[in-house]
Formats: structure tokens, sequence, C-alpha cells
């Protein structure tokens, strides 16, 4: 795969205006990353922005704590893929991982899949709050429920994407699905550590400085 498009370009801050959200996608376009990731309220802009090329429109559900009712990120999910969203992260309820509860992570994400519409779904486990047990019965219960890829992390939490995390991860899903690494990562030498840990998507905010690095 083309070194660019690992990216997932990103701005998720609260304070995003319309103008930063034109830029990254103008950003997105011209070094022909695979997306931009996007809230909810900027798919319209984003969608409008990129159509006609090929960069990906992404946005997140349940985001950042996953703490959302499953029906809710299932709402969310549709109206995002009608306003032109064709990647969705979406946020696990951590609360159930930590509970032990897979099956009302596998159906909640099953739930968000179908509201997806066919667009590719990546489930974001947050793994700076998980065992290395929970990260391996997350990704199976996301692999069950018809995720797409597995995440490691929102960028929000107490910590990012750790290259042992991402090898776990890969090790658990194998070439089944696809797994993101995203949170912390600023430099090329951060991202190739993660690629050669697993990863085949890379999500941040650094994309062009990463790929303007001698």
């Amino acid at each position: 795969m083309e070194f660019r498009k690992l990216f997932d370009h990103t701005l998720l801050k609260p304070e995003a205006t319309s103008e930063q959200i034109r830029l990254l996608c103008a950003q997105a376009k011209e070094y022909g990353f695979a997306s931009v990731c996007v809230n909810p309220d900027f798919v319209p802009l984003a969608a409008e922005e990129l159509k006609g090329c090929d960069v990906n429109v992404c946005t997140v559900i349940g985001f950042p704590l996953g703490a959302n009712a499953p029906e809710v990120k299932a709402f969310e999910a549709d109206l995002a893929v009608k306003q032109g969203a064709t990647e969705i992260d979406m946020v696990l309820n951590v609360s159930k991982v930590k509970e032990g509860d897979y099956e009302y992570v596998e159906k909640e994400i099953a739930l968000v899949k179908e509201a997806c519409h066919g667009r590719l779904l990546k489930v974001i486990l947050e793994t700076c709050l998980l065992t290395k047990d929970e990260i391996v019965l997350a990704c199976q219960a996301a692999e069950r429920g018809g995720a797409d890829f597995v995440k490691t992390s929102t960028g929000f939490s107490k910590g990012g994407a750790k290259a042992e995390d991402v090898a776990l991860m890969r090790q658990t899903v194998g070439n089944r699905l696809g797994v993101k690494a995203s949170g912390g990562i600023h430099t090329k030498a951060e991202a190739m550590a993660m690629v050669e840990a697993g990863a085949n998507r890379i999500g941040c905010s650094a994309s062009v400085a990463i790929c303007e690095e001698k």
C-alpha cells in the first residue's frame, strides 16, 4: 500500500471550524490520504468538499466515551451515512468490556454495522483502559459483530496507540480485519512502528507533517 494511503487525516477538536475542515479536505486531496476523519456535524461539509475524489469521509460515533445507548449509536451512524459518510469509527461500550459482557458489545456493534448500510465500520477499543485479555476479547467481539477494523484509541483518553497493543490486535484478528492505530502518532518513525506492528491504517492530525518528513 502507498504510504500516504495509510492515513485518516483527522480533526476532531471541539473548537474546529468550517474553515479548518475545508483545509483538512484540501490537504487530504493534495496528499491522497485514505480519508478525512471529522465530527458528525461536519460530515455534510466534508462530503461536499471531497465530492468526485477518492478520499473517504470518516466520522466518529458514540465519541469519545462510547457510553451512548446502542440505538443512539445506530441512529447516529445511519444519519452520518445518509449525509455522506463512507467510513464509521464507533467507540464500543468500555464499561461493558470491563464487566465482561461481550454479548452486549457484540450486539451493539452488529446494530451499528447494520446502520452503516455496507460502509466500512471501525470499532475503537480504547486500549489504554483495557488489559491485554480484554483487548483480545474485545477484538473477538468486534469481529463477531461484523466490524471491518479494530482501532486502538480515540485520542481523548489516558493514552494513545502502542505498538504492542497493535501487534496483539493484529495477532487476534489475523488478516480478517483491518487494524487502525490512532492517538499520539506525530512522527514518521512512530507511524512506521505501528505499521510494522500490524496496522494498515493510521489516524492522526499530523499526517501532512509526517509525509513531509525527510
